[in-house]
């Protein structure tokens, strides 16, 4: 008769791997129409899903509870979707972090100054929901 390892793990230890291998998405966006389709097609695909009305509210979400990848908007009020960028990458926590930002400008300077505050990635609206899941499926790996 064999004894149990005690490394073993329990079936509670199980579903605690499981739970944290769900990547959350915060987005950030002052549109409740907005914020709501993006957050119903981010956990139609697995994604757990926070949002924050502006940049401030975003910041103050960021730090209370990590995000895996930030999508926000540009042009908001309080906190505009650049300064929320500068901000997270002055975080630690949040250096590497992926950050997309969702909007409906599409200019190149504009692009060119969300590259300089450290964006990962430019999506402009309306977007495509499988356009979508495909850059944030990419830039989480």
């Amino acid at each position: 008769m064999s004894a149990i390892p005690s490394t073993c793990p329990t079936p509670f230890d199980t579903r605690t791997e499981s739970k944290n291998m769900i990547k959350t998405v915060l987005t950030v966006d002052d549109s409740a129409a907005i914020r709501s389709v993006v957050g119903v097609v981010l956990q139609s695909a697995g994604y757990a899903v926070s949002s924050a009305v502006d940049g401030e509210d975003g910041l103050a979400r960021a730090r209370s509870q990590r995000a895996d990848l930030v999508i926000t908007d540009l042009n908001m009020p309080r906190m505009d979707g650049l300064a929320l960028v500068r901000a997270l990458r002055a975080e630690p926590a949040y250096r590497k972090v992926p950050i997309l930002i969702l909007t409906t400008e599409s200019a190149p300077e504009m692009r060119e100054r969300g590259r300089e505050a450290g964006a990962t990635g430019w999506l402009v609206k309306p977007f495509d929901p499988e356009r979508l899941l495909e850059v944030v499926r990419r830039v989480l790996g």
